[in-house]
């Protein structure tokens, strides 16, 4: 199996992504500094600039373990212009997967999570610890899901949205593009796009938030 790149290692991300690797038995060739600041990985993983990888680097798959849509976008666009890629398809030996899921590049889906029959994952989404999500779920691509939110069935999520940790999503609810679930919001009813959801039941915080739908992955 081709050795992957943990791209972004300035994200606290990171290092679960270097767990889930370890996990599958997915050899890391480094982790890649594309800005200055901390670090998140493991002494175990040789950390090396973005300018400074080789072509043998450059090649392998990437990974891009930041919550933040627009984070991961923005590193996406850097590696490519850098001449990184492919994408790589990370799913934690860990989480449940249903067979019939389809999972596109970029996809992460950290450990404990659990995916259920039809549910479909767009280009660049990030599923955290211990997310729960229901058959047929349709995620479009650059959401997030934080850990411990639970999708009921047939949710359908805009692009660019992000479910904080714990929120819970009732059956056949769409989240517009570019909403933010705060955590442990309980959402009975669609959320536009742009808008910002708290409380339980879910209430409208704020309208008009700025996203990332307009920009390609």
């Amino acid at each position: 199996m081709q050795p992957i790149v943990i791209y972004g290692v300035g994200s606290p991300l990171a290092i679960d992504a270097e767990e889930s690797c370890l996990r599958l038995g997915r050899r890391i060739a480094v982790g890649i500094r594309n800005v200055d600041g901390p670090t998140y990985l493991s002494a175990k993983v040789t950390i090396v600039d973005a300018a400074d990888a080789d072509d043998d680097i450059r090649r392998c798959e990437v990974v891009l373990p930041m919550f933040t849509p627009g984070q991961r976008l923005a590193a996406w666009a850097d590696a490519q212009r850098r001449g990184f890629g492919p994408l790589a398809t990370l799913v934690d030996p860990s989480a449940v997967v249903a067979s019939s899921t389809t999972l596109t590049p970029g996809v992460y889906v950290n450990a404990g999570c659990t995916i259920g029959g039809g549910a479909s994952l767009g280009e660049l989404v990030l599923i955290n610890r211990g997310a729960n999500l229901g058959h047929h779920a349709a995620l479009e691509p650059l959401v997030s899901i934080g850990p411990g939110a639970v999708l009921a069935g047939s949710v359908k999520i805009g692009r660019g949205a992000v479910i904080g940790a714990g929120a819970i999503i009732l059956p056949k609810v769409e989240i517009g593009a570019n909403a933010v679930v705060g955590a442990g919001a309980v959402v009975t009813r669609s959320v536009p796009a742009r808008t910002l959801v708290v409380g339980n039941p879910a209430r409208v915080a704020k309208t008009g938030i700025a996203g990332f739908n307009d920009l390609a992955v």
